[in-house]
């Protein structure tokens, strides 16, 4: 199994959002960035876990722990002219942008913060991709150790 994290704003779509959905699942859509399309397309495996990171508010943390329960395909809102996400130079015939669905497993007992996790960057956290320095990907890979060792500071 791998490990992830997956970065949201909550005023676009939230822990309440996705607990809301049947079955507590829903497409990972919209994500316009390379290197990120690449983790959904090509790594992501059903089963592995994902942490659900809120970036752009207030205090900025992990909330949730989410499972993929679908591997990477096509994201239909690159196609669709009425969507936010929308990319006239997709093609349904060799598909640019893929997506994930994901399940909430569960909520966290409390937001872990950024700067929480920040506070363990020299150490226990060292090389966590969220911590570099101008990371500003909304998909990146979390090693088991950093995976747990953020699970024990809930």
């Amino acid at each position: 199994m791998q490990y992830w994290l997956m970065k949201t704003e909550p005023t676009s779509f939230s822990v309440e959002d996705l607990a809301a959905a049947p079955r507590r699942t829903t497409s990972w859509d919209g994500v316009r960035n390379y290197q990120a399309r690449n983790m959904l397309r090509d790594q992501m495996r059903r089963g592995d876990q994902a942490f659900l990171y809120y970036s752009s508010t207030e205090i900025p943390g992990i909330v949730a722990i989410m499972q993929i329960v679908k591997e990477g395909y096509p994201d239909p809102t690159a196609f669709d002219r009425k969507d936010e996400h929308y990319d006239p130079g997709s093609d349904r015939q060799k598909p640019r942008w893929f997506m994930v669905d994901v399940q909430l497993k569960r909520r966290l007992a409390r937001t872990i913060s950024l700067e929480e996790l920040r506070a363990h960057a020299r150490k226990e956290l060292a090389g966590l991709v969220l911590l570099r320095p101008g990371n500003r990907l909304s998909v990146m890979p979390v090693e088991s150790a950093h995976w747990n060792f953020i699970l024990s500071l809930e």
